[in-house]
């Protein structure tokens, strides 16, 4: 029965932690950062000024939150580092898993309160470019890395493969987002994007095959 209680409050608690977010999420984007205040997202997220406060005594610490989880939010779907061993699956696992990340109107909303906001309070860019855009950058920076040193890819600079690819999907599937507000393609579509990506990746780091033998005569 405790455990059941247990389990209960846990699941109350995510929800309030949600709705706080996704109502801070939503007013920054209409108002502001400097137009919202605290005691606002509360009431809009239908939770207690001491709940919020408790949780996030200052909006740095909610938009930490937000940026953090936005980020993180395949987590907890098994989404560890794919293992090394076959460079095309790899890189396809990434690229769709970073496809769904920023493909996400919550990631949109996120880079949108970035740049509006970002002349007036540049530790937000900072948070969101060093919670949030480095670790997942670095991750996939790993990948290559261990991909190279097990002789399965040719990356002597990792970094600059990480960013190529990286890029190479935003392009696609972020940016014109950002700009165009119908921008909503197929999934058949993004499905595309990886893929030529993943194919472009291949070309330029795929180890040189070696010529088979000769045969003994």
């Amino acid at each position: 029965m405790a455990a059941e209680l247990s389990a209960h409050h846990r699941r109350l608690a995510q929800q309030k932690r949600e709705a706080i977010t996704t109502a801070a999420t939503e007013l920054f984007l209409d108002r502001g950062y400097d137009g919202t205040s605290l005691a606002r997202i509360a009431e809009a997220a239908g939770v207690s000024k001491s709940t919020l406060f408790k949780r996030f005594p200052t909006k740095a610490a909610l938009f930490e939150a937000i940026v953090t989880e936005s980020w993180q939010r395949d987590a907890g779907d098994g989404a560890a580092r794919p293992q090394t061993g076959d460079l095309r699956s790899g890189l396809t696992t990434v690229g769709h898993r970073y496809a769904d990340l920023v493909g996400r109107p919550g990631m949109t909303a996120l880079f949108r309160i970035v740049i509006a906001e970002l002349p007036r309070f540049p530790e937000l860019g900072r948070m969101q470019f060093q919670l949030g855009k480095l670790p997942y950058f670095t991750s996939v920076q790993h990948y290559l890395e261990s991909e190279h040193e097990a002789g399965n890819a040719d990356v002597p600079d990792a970094a600059s493969a990480a960013n190529q690819f990286l890029g190479m999907i935003a392009n696609y599937v972020l940016w014109p987002r950002m700009l165009l507000t119908d921008w909503n393609p197929a999934a058949s579509d993004i499905h595309d994007a990886v893929e030529q990506a993943v194919q472009t990746m291949l070309a330029r780091y795929a180890p040189a095959r070696r010529p088979d033998p000769k045969p003994e005569r």
